[in-house]
């Protein structure tokens, strides 16, 4: 595996992370626990679209 692949699975791996928090903090969690997984889930999102911008640049 190469550096590319490396960061494509890391990519892949903090999109599903990041979707399935925000959908805890969306469906499980009606208190205020609900926004602290969005915006852990957000987080993730914005870390895995870095992930994919560094793509061919490392």
């Amino acid at each position: 595996m190469n550096k590319n692949t490396v960061l494509a699975w890391a990519t892949f791996i903090m999109i599903v992370m990041g979707v399935l928090l925000i959908c805890m903090g969306a469906f499980k969690y009606d208190e205020v626990a609900g926004y602290g997984f969005g915006a852990v889930g957000i987080g993730f999102l914005a870390i895995a679209w870095v992930f994919n911008a560094l793509k061919g640049r490392v």
